[in-house]
């Protein structure tokens, strides 16, 4: 697989090439994913609820990410990585948004960081591109923000909210983030800030319309139980499949069918005896 890079990203964008994201949290997936050739991939702050098993993203750390971001790089060293930067590394102040996102870029070999919020977090993104650092923005349903959602609710569905999220598009992109990441809108709010973009606009649950199309790979997989969000497409039920596994390998246990000889390592018979006679009188 080709480096994947922002110039790649965009000119996908101008030829109409449909850009593919998922997530990834490990290096045996981050394997498989670009084995698969997928553009992008995301180490998600979802890792709280897919992998850690927490009610939201909110627990996510710096900490935590940093080395699940560094074994999916050595996994999929061509794919464009975004590390996700987790709630409250870059509210508090643009110092301290600077300095978590430098550690995805220098500790992990990231492409660029991703942060949720519009206007709001214009002059965080501008301080950041100041440091060189390229920023992903994420608009629509925020999983940082769903306190004041009150849940993981679709945003932009009136005309005032979407066009809050189209202005809040341009504003970013006047502030100088290299791409979107547009999650739980309507297609027509899709296909509006699709359409208003240079940049690649990415849709998770935001229509057809976009420049490609991302997913968490735990729902696509079938491997979250909590619940499958409308937005997902369910591949392949990995999770009812793993479980068949583990019950099969434990009725051969059962009955005597595992191990087998061919599973077993072999000792040559002259040594058998040896140890024979070498274990007579002992206890």
């Amino acid at each position: 697989m080709k480096r994947v890079t922002i110039h790649t990203l965009l000119e996908k964008k101008q030829k109409k090439e449909p850009i593919t994201w998922l997530t990834a949290y490990d290096y045996p997936m981050a394997q498989m994913e670009e084995k698969a050739e997928i553009d992008i991939i995301l180490v998600g702050d979802s890792i709280g609820m897919t992998v850690y098993g927490f009610d939201s993203t909110l627990p996510v750390t710096m900490d935590l990410l940093i080395p699940h971001t560094r074994a999916v790089r050595k996994g999929a060293p061509n794919v464009f990585l975004i590390g996700d930067m987790p709630y409250m590394t870059y509210q508090i102040s643009k110092e301290e948004a600077i300095r978590n996102a430098g550690r995805f870029m220098a500790e992990c070999g990231c492409d660029a960081i991703k942060l949720e919020g519009g206007k709001e977090v214009v002059d965080t993104v501008k301080a950041l591109i100041r440091a060189t650092i390229p920023v992903v923005a994420h608009l629509g349903l925020t999983p940082q923000s769903i306190a004041m959602f009150g849940g993981f609710k679709a945003q932009g569905r009136d005309a005032t909210g979407a066009l809050r999220i189209i202005e809040d598009s341009k504003a970013l992109e006047e502030a100088g983030f290299c791409m979107i990441l547009l999650e739980g809108v309507p297609p027509e709010v899709g296909k509006a800030v699709t359409e208003r973009s240079r940049v690649p606009v990415i849709g998770i649950g935001a229509g057809p319309y976009c420049d490609g199309q991302c997913l968490v790979v735990h729902d696509m997989l079938g491997m979250f139980e909590a619940f499958t969000p409308k937005l997902a497409k369910k591949y392949v039920d990995l999770r009812e499949q793993t479980v068949k596994a583990f019950q099969a390998f434990k009725e051969d246990i059962k009955k005597g069918e595992f191990p087998k000889p061919e599973h077993c390592y072999r000792m040559p018979a002259e040594e058998g005896k040896k140890l024979e006679e070498m274990l007579k009188g002992r206890k």
